[in-house]
């Protein structure tokens, strides 16, 4: 007999997922693509991604076996929805993907009750209260320049905020580069060579990053060099939280505060939209082990804490919802939601 198929689809800025599952939730089809936001990468190129992915991910004549459909697209434009549907049609599928916002579809990948909250720290942080798989409210979200407390960013900024603030009050440039560079690498193992501890090791990470094999003659031009390049790419500040978890982890003091206070902003944010339920964590800040996470459970204890795990497999599985009656679905939940 030909097994029915639903598909999921999780395009975000930096990759597009597609997941393909039959109705019991067992996985047939899965693959990875471009980034799939048309705001951040324009329509043409945010379709391709998806294109590609879609026909990577359905088995062979698997397009007409396809009943339901689930498209997250975050920065969704109105012009994705007839266009998504001349893609769908190409791969034989009958129908336009229903649409939903990354933020259910990441609360989706955590749990399968219909009420709860979720709280996402990756690039950007935000908070929401979802209600019936629906998004009801939403805290924080704000953007990198002006919001999105906690978020990757927000802990890289205060992170290279501090070492330029250190500069220009006379750190000694020396201090960022105790030995000479390793070939191929910024990092630096925590405690070694002798003499080096934990206390700068944050500096030492972030300046690295930054500088590389560069030795500017002085602080202040040591600084100046940091803050051209922060400005040039600003998402290189994202890109020092996990120097953060590193630092924090071997105990530099400065690098376990600001942990701290990302946690604290996190669970600030929370508390703003959360009811009953669930909390999902869900971004890289939070759903790998590190100090912010260790943190945030701490201040959540009491509460039922979950993981998103795939987000793709849970916009699949909320396409199954549609056909599924709900205890059917809720059995399902872990096998569509499974890491790919």
């Amino acid at each position: 007999m030909t097994q029915s198929l639903v598909v999921g689809v999780d395009a975000g800025a930096t990759s597009t997922r597609v997941a393909v599952h039959t109705l019991e939730g067992t996985r047939v089809g899965y693959a990875r693509a471009g980034a799939g936001n048309p705001t951040a990468h324009g329509l043409g190129k945010a379709l391709s991604a998806l294109d590609e992915a879609l026909g990577a991910a359905l088995p062979p004549g698997g397009g007409p076996r396809v009943v339901a459909s689930m498209a997250g697209v975050a920065g969704y434009a109105d012009e994705v929805v007839p266009a998504l549907a001349e893609v769908w049609a190409a791969h034989g599928i009958e129908g336009a993907p229903r649409f939903q916002g990354d933020v259910p579809i990441a609360y989706a990948a955590g749990s399968a009750e219909p009420d709860g909250s979720l709280l996402l720290s990756g690039t950007g942080a935000a908070a929401a209260r979802i209600v019936g798989y629906e998004l009801d409210l939403v805290a924080d979200a704000m953007g990198w320049l002006l919001g999105d407390a906690g978020s990757g960013f927000w802990i890289g900024r205060r992170a290279a905020k501090a070492l330029v603030d250190a500069l220009d009050r006379g750190l000694p440039v020396a201090t960022l580069f105790p030995y000479p560079p390793t070939h191929g690498t910024a990092s630096i193992e925590p405690g070694t060579p002798a003499g080096l501890d934990a206390e700068g090791l944050l500096f030492r990470l972030v300046g690295q990053h930054f500088l590389g094999a560069e030795r500017p003659a002085t602080p202040r031009a040591a600084g100046a060099r940091i803050v051209r390049l922060a400005q040039a790419d600003h998402m290189r500040l994202a890109a020092l939280s996990s120097l953060v978890s590193e630092a924090a982890a071997a105990g530099d003091p400065l690098a376990v505060k600001i942990a701290h206070e990302a946690a604290d902003r996190l669970v600030a944010t929370l508390r703003r939209v959360h009811v009953s339920g669930p909390v999902v964590l869900a971004g890289s800040v939070l759903t790998s082990a590190g100090p912010v996470r260790e943190a945030v459970l701490d201040l959540l204890a009491g509460e039922t804490v979950l993981t998103a795990r795939d987000a793709a497999g849970a916009a699949a599985w909320l396409a199954a919802r549609t056909v599924l009656a709900d205890a059917e679905a809720r059995s399902v939940h872990a096998a569509f939601t499974a890491a790919a």
